[in-house]
């Protein structure tokens, strides 16, 4: 397997970004490559400006489909995950009235902000697992215990954005379908640099953004649903002409859903930002990409051995195995998080914070010297 290690230092040698951001060799030729392809064709005097932008547009959502080695029958596109969250829970309706949906306190906070908003509208009462006094995350255990027979759905962070905490999926799940419950998973913060299959273990929802470890643009927000659901009843509340089994259908006495998650689409489709992520998703599935967890798991231990010689306390899971492409540190009570940040920057090292958590997350680009230059820089 290749190291896929950067021996040459670049100008994003010091990017510790990709929970935020991500980035991959010659990106920016190969996302303007690709937008000067589109204008090209969008600005042609002829007819095909459509199918050509279509075609880019679902170019993403095949590729996202074999990432997450899922039918492209079965995925969809959203502007965010929010939306994307957003569109799956309304369309499931009557199944939640009465009942409840789970999510940690540590999830995405959009998502507990929707939820909340969407709770009065279709019945349901938002449960949501606290933080234990002093932790950093909310433990798999205490989901589960508070995971029983009344929820309709659970909403599951695979990867947690603010402490890097990784869910055991297999555990959870295996509980879930215990409970006879719904499961969605945001796998957001993991997409990417962790492996995913929708299938082991079976889910029922799934929704990232090609941001962060997917490299892409902000815009495109992918949805996958069960094949199951979507032979059920499961009709969304917004519709459009791009939710029919033929979109050219403009006759309105017979409008008809598409079999496939397409029917989560709504109006023209947006273009610009899968277009501007195909080239982060194609990195992502090709030779290019091979060996990256494990090199971001070896830059991830030197750094975490950096922080605990400096007195940092660690405010990641310490286990490789516990742990998504990123460690995160409690800065000591005499830094000033927003002032460290600044210097690093100058630096030429790119982090950022979360009130005092410092949050660093080491790709392909980043440079294996890393930690040794973190040493030298951060105060103790």
């Amino acid at each position: 397997m290749q190291s896929n290690t950067p021996q040459i230092p670049g100008k994003h040698d010091g990017w510790l970004m990709y929970h935020s951001v991500g980035l991959f060799p010659e990106q920016e030729a190969a996302v303007r490559d690709a937008l000067a392809q589109f204008a090209s064709s969008w600005c042609a005097p002829g007819l095909k400006r459509w199918d050509e932008g279509l075609a880019a547009r679902q170019r993403v959502l095949d590729d996202w489909a074999r990432l997450v080695n899922a039918d492209s029958r079965n995925v969809f596109a959203a502007e965010n995950v929010t939306e994307a969250f957003g569109k799956f829970v309304a369309a499931l309706g009557p199944r939640l009235k009465g009942r409840k949906v789970l999510i940690a306190a540590d999830c995405f906070p959009s998502l507990h902000f929707l939820l909340s908003g969407l709770a009065g509208t279709f019945g349901f009462t938002l449960a949501t697992v606290p933080l234990a006094a002093g932790a950093s995350w909310v433990t798999d255990e205490a989901f589960i215990d508070a995971w029983r027979d009344d929820v309709a759905l659970a909403v599951i962070t695979w990867v947690t954005s603010t402490a890097s905490k990784r869910a055991d999926l297999d555990r959870l799940v295996a509980h879930g379908r215990k409970q006879g419950s719904l499961i969605a998973v945001d796998v957001t913060q993991g997409a990417g640099i962790l492996d995913f299959d929708v299938t082991a273990p079976a889910v029922d929802f799934v929704a990232t953004t090609t941001l962060k470890w997917l490299c892409g643009a902000p815009g495109t927000g992918l949805g996958y649903v069960c094949p199951a659901l979507l032979d059920s009843d499961l009709v969304p509340q917004m519709t459009g002409w791009f939710s029919q089994p033929d979109p050219f259908n403009w006759d309105i006495t017979r409008f008809s859903l598409a079999a496939e998650a397409r029917r989560f689409d709504t109006g023209t489709p947006s273009l610009l930002p899968f277009v501007a992520s195909a080239p982060g998703l194609a990195w992502r599935l090709s030779e290019a990409a091979v060996g990256l967890r494990d090199y971001n798991l070896r830059v991830c231990r030197a750094l975490i051995e950096t922080l605990d010689a400096k007195g940092y306390a660690l405010h990641s899971p310490r286990a490789d195995e516990a742990r998504g492409g990123s460690v995160m540190a409690t800065l000591p009570a005499h830094v000033d998080p927003k002032a460290l940040e600044a210097s690093l920057v100058e630096a030429g090292v790119v982090v950022d914070t979360r009130g005092r958590v410092m949050r660093f997350s080491p790709g392909v680009l980043t440079h294996d010297s890393i930690a040794s230059r973190l040493a030298a820089l951060l105060p103790d």
